[in-house]
């Protein structure tokens, strides 16, 4: 195959976001475009592809070129396809990512980055935000900043996935196995890039229960701010999704909030998740520990 060289990448805002032109996600990747989509990667934190075809079998080649992929315990999956998860959302199956999360922060190692490919979209509605978390931090005053710097919190994976919604019907089995194998873990409450080196918060409504360290009353009302802070208008952006269009994000340092507006109507999209490493805070950075 011709190598894919005429990589041309259009930024959204000055907080994060880029479209990117010259790419055939239908086609191999090489290692040159790879590197490049990389690069861009971590700059601008997510990346837009326009008039994608990508079959479930070529979204997860492409995301693989970037890592190992993660099987979802819980989502339903693209069938003989393990590595895609289908979030198929209407008025029968009402959606559970509109709120502002990071993607699987209930295991070690969450993912590095995600692949999200739009499969039938509502007549209107059913936009994706997503918000830097770098951005956000650095907005902080300094003596917050320095506090933040040194908590640790709880992340659970039955904070998303409760029972009553997830285990019922029959799904016991499946959710018991979910949780056994996910037990809550530790992360650092800011989280050091491992690529830039720059700081943001890595703590999420989706699956972050409470900070260590501080009384349920003080954790609640840290995070509530936190949570708050990362949703401002100027760390966002708002894409409006069109069929055969495709969204590659930085999951280590970003947040996202699916739009649940386009109800009763249906809206189907396929996730290929890509893991990363173990989140370090500024304090074992600096000391070059392990997280």
């Amino acid at each position: 195959m011709t190598a894919q060289t005429s990589l041309a990448i259009h930024p959204i805002a000055p907080a994060l976001g880029a479209v990117v032109g010259g790419v055939d996600l239908a086609r191999p990747l090489t290692p040159v475009l790879v590197a490049a989509l990389q690069e861009a990667l971590v700059t601008h934190h997510v990346l837009f592809f326009e008039g994608q075809q990508v079959t479930p079998a070529t979204q997860r080649d492409v995301a693989a070129a970037f890592g190992s992929l993660h099987i979802h315990p819980i989502y339903p999956h693209v069938e003989d396809v393990p590595e895609i998860i289908v979030l198929d959302t209407s008025a029968d199956n009402l959606p559970d990512n509109d709120n502002w999360h990071t993607d699987v922060t209930f295991i070690e190692n969450p993912p590095l980055g995600a692949l999200l490919a739009a499969k039938q979209l509502p007549p209107n509605g059913g936009d994706t935000s997503w918000s830097s978390t770098i951005a956000a931090y650095e907005a902080l005053s300094p003596a917050l900043r320095d506090f933040l710097d040194g908590l640790s919190a709880v992340h659970d994976i039955q904070k998303s996935f409760p029972f009553e919604r997830w285990g019922a019907g029959g799904n016991e089995d499946r959710w018991q196995e979910a949780r056994r194998k996910n037990p809550p873990v530790i992360h650092p409450v800011v989280r050091v890039h491992p690529v830039t080196r720059r700081k943001g918060l890595f703590v999420n409504e989706g699956f972050t229960t409470r900070i260590l360290g501080l009384s349920a009353p003080e954790s609640d009302a840290v995070l509530r701010f936190l949570f708050a802070h990362v949703a401002k208008p100027e760390f966002t952006i708002r894409w409006r999704w069109r069929e055969g269009d495709v969204a590659f994000w930085d999951n280590r340092l970003t947040q996202h909030y699916a739009l649940a507006d386009y109800l009763p109507h249906r809206r189907i999209m396929h996730r290929a998740t890509i893991l990363g490493d173990r989140p370090v805070g500024p304090q074992k950075s600096e000391t070059g520990a392990a997280g």
